[in-house]
């Protein structure tokens, strides 16, 4: 039998490594900056086109490579980082693998533009799927400067599986602030389809923060700093009253690097335990110094899982540290209920320079304990009615009441023939149906409803808007600014209108008619999060997460009780809509008991 294993070409194991390390744009993204920052620059520019899908190109002043090393970083394994694998345990930069360039070049266009600071003349490669097309010398800046395009050309497969531009461009975003934070010191610019996202000067640390997610941000914070031998622990956490619905704002660093760590992560929330709203997570910025030979790095391509040496004395240092600075800048109150508060002396109080006076005892001499019984009216318990006009009215009075009585009784009896909906625990309607009953879930119903009525005005109709009488201004990060502005269009069909897009704020002059002035910051936040969440593939996408995301946040809540003729229109509308069996996220809506199901509860 013949020999049928053989080694596979370069481009081809190029092209499966690529799959590790090149998941969509924003791991191109990470993988380009790391490499900036691993060359000591500190000017930092990020350009895109498309999300980028187009262009991403990453521009630095830092010390450049020679025209050998230019060609031989696309090579596999080939890097500067490590030269044995001893080196693996004491890592001090972000790359070590060599496989980054290579994975991208195997599936883009690449354009390379390096000079070191000692020469005249910098080094120009130029390669298409692996391929190296030219290689010249050209005059160019210090620095590096790494532009690619047309990201899977050559793998359309790959190409169709990524989301749409909004999706892609959030995830770019996480991975520039997760860069951006690590490294406050650095300045880095962000543009995308030529508008200017982000522009950090060097800073500290809390402006790093501030400038990244809002100037409101700075008033959230609460400093972290604990130094011990095992690890040291620096940064911020938001105070309890800031908490959010989703996991937005929680960063890790372990030795100025990204990670992902659940087990961390709950010994945060359980320095916050019972300061927290129920479903609500802390934001934190937690910075963790630990020695390199006691960490390992080297277990995902995307470096962002690590395991520790002492990962237990890690949870309860790290647990105690937020404990006591949420204690020492009175976040979490201590309280002693035996203590009595009037005796705590206030901190103005200076004993030495304040005299002590003895107290005066003023007498009332004219005071007389009996005077003010002795002056009050004896009350009688009976009361005299007053007198009817005549005896011919006593009777008439009776007549009428007996009368009313009697018609309130009938009305009541017609109310309870014709009255078709109940109410159930405030949660659930009962509806009599010919062949028996049907239970509807009151808010899954609701929802149906307001996600066709949406869907209908934004795609069909044009939608209602109602102009504010004072226009509403609501503080965002840059990243969900652009977010918002990418899907301005959207947001207009649905009946939103828009005054002022700044840096860090959206002005609102105008918002659908459904939707009420103190629900518009919920409305959009909510947005946001299912935007993010969601894989939308094609325009009409936006669309339907929008209407869902409205649908969710305005529909009844369970425990809204509703009336009677709520109730009623509640079911015709459900029953007018195109689909009322199931929500807009695919849950039953309602299940019917026929009277055979319903003898047979009975019988049984």
């Amino acid at each position: 039998m013949s020999d049928i294993i053989q080694l596979l070409p370069d481009h081809v194991a190029n092209q499966i490594a690529a799959g590790e390390v090149v998941q969509r744009p924003a791991s191109v993204v990470k993988e380009l900056l790391e490499n900036a920052i691993d060359a000591g620059a500190t000017n930092i520019k990020l350009l895109l086109k498309d999300a980028g899908k187009t262009l991403i190109q990453v521009i630095d002043d830092g010390k450049g490579m020679s025209a050998t090393d230019a060609r031989m970083s696309f090579e596999r394994h080939a890097t500067s980082k490590i030269q044995k694998a001893e080196d693996l345990f004491n890592l001090c930069t972000k790359g070590f693998r060599g496989e980054a360039l290579a994975s991208i070049a195997a599936i883009a266009h690449v354009e390379l533009k390096t000079k070191q600071d000692n020469e005249e003349l910098g080094t120009s490669i130029k390669i298409e799927g692996s391929k190296i097309v030219s290689q010249d010398f050209i005059s160019t800046n210090k620095g590096t400067s790494i532009a690619v395009k047309n990201l899977f050309y050559n793998i359309p497969a790959r190409r169709n599986f990524l989301k749409s531009d909004t999706v892609e461009t959030r995830h770019i975003i996480d991975e520039f602030q997760r860069v951006a934070l690590a490294h406050p010191t650095i300045s880095f610019l962000m543009h995308h389809n030529n508008n200017e996202v982000y522009h950090l000067k060097g800073s500290n640390l809390r402006k790093r923060i501030v400038s990244v997610f809002g100037t409101k941000m700075n008033e959230k914070l609460v400093p972290i700093n604990e130094q011990t031998d095992i690890v040291g622990i620096e940064g911020f956490v938001a105070k309890p009253e800031f908490s959010k619905r989703k996991r937005g704002e929680q960063f890790f660093f372990v030795n100025d690097r990204f990670i992902k760590s659940s087990y961390l992560n709950h010994a945060v929330v359980n320095a916050f335990d019972g300061l927290l709203e129920q479903g609500s997570h802390p934001s934190y910025f937690l910075y963790l110094t630990v020695p390199a030979n006691t960490i390992d790095i080297n277990i995902h391509p995307t470096k962002t899982e690590i395991k520790f040496d002492n990962e237990k004395a890690l949870y309860a240092m790290l647990r105690a540290t937020v404990k006591h600075s949420l204690g020492q800048y009175n976040v979490a109150p201590l309280l002693d209920f035996n203590r009595d508060a009037n005796l705590d002396t206030p901190y103005h109080l200076n004993t030495k320079t304040t005299s002590t006076k003895t107290p005066r005892i003023s007498v009332d001499p004219d005071f007389n304990p009996f005077k003010e019984e002795a002056t009050k009216q004896i009350h009688t318990p009976f009361k005299r009615e007053p007198q009817t006009e005549s005896w011919e009215s006593l009777y008439t009075s009776v007549a009428i009441t007996d009368e009313e009585k009697q018609s309130e009784l009938f009305d009541n009896q017609q109310e309870i023939k014709t009255q078709k909906t109940f109410q159930i625990q405030r949660k659930y309607l009962l509806s009599s149906i010919k062949s028996g009953v049907v239970l509807i879930n009151q808010s899954l119903a609701h929802q149906r409803i307001l996600y066709e009525e949406f869907l209908e005005s934004i795609t069909v109709k044009e939608a209602n808007s109602q102009q504010l009488l004072f226009p509403v201004k609501i503080s965002y990060s840059s990243a969900e600014i652009e977010m918002i502005y990418t899907i301005k269009t959207e947001l207009e069909n649905a009946g939103f209108s828009f005054d002022e897009f700044t840096k860090d704020s959206v002005t609102i002059k105008g918002i659908p008619v459904s939707v009420t002035e103190s629900k518009i910051t919920i409305i959009l936040e909510e947005l946001l999060s299912d935007i993010d969440l969601e894989v939308p593939g094609a325009s009409f996408s936006h669309f339907d997460v929008m209407a869902k995301s409205f649908a969710k946040t305005l529909s009844i809540k369970t425990g809204t009780q509703l009336s009677e003729k709520e109730q009623e229109g509640l079911v015709n509308d459900l029953f007018s809509c195109k689909e009322p069996t199931v929500s807009p996220f695919g849950k039953p809506v309602f299940k019917t008991l026929t009277l055979n199901e319903i003898d047979n509860l009975f019988n049984s």
